[in-house]
């Protein structure tokens, strides 16, 4: 090869390992984003889960005070003669 060929060569070849290492570093940028936001998402359904733990323990006391309530509303029906006597 002549040296205007080798020279053209390594040109292009420089060219491309310039553009490589753009793409690489654009991508490790990418890469880091898509982490953060991950780790964001991953968080919020952490917080999410709390949260439906709460609820369902809210419904459970909510579960219990009814159950007391009834078997209360029950006490005052037999008390006050309410009942529907047995069949």
């Amino acid at each position: 090869m002549n040296a205007e060929i080798e020279n053209l060569v390594l040109e292009q070849l420089r060219g491309i390992r310039s553009e490589m290492a753009d793409m690489r570093r654009e991508s490790r940028t990418e890469l880091s984003d898509i982490r953060q936001r991950v780790s964001s998402i991953e968080r919020n359904m952490a917080n999410q889960q709390g949260q439906f733990a709460n609820l369902q323990g809210d419904l459970a006391l909510v579960h219990q005070r009814l159950d007391r309530m009834g078997e209360r509303l029950e006490r005052i029906e037999h008390r006050l003669e309410l009942t529907d006597a047995p069949a």
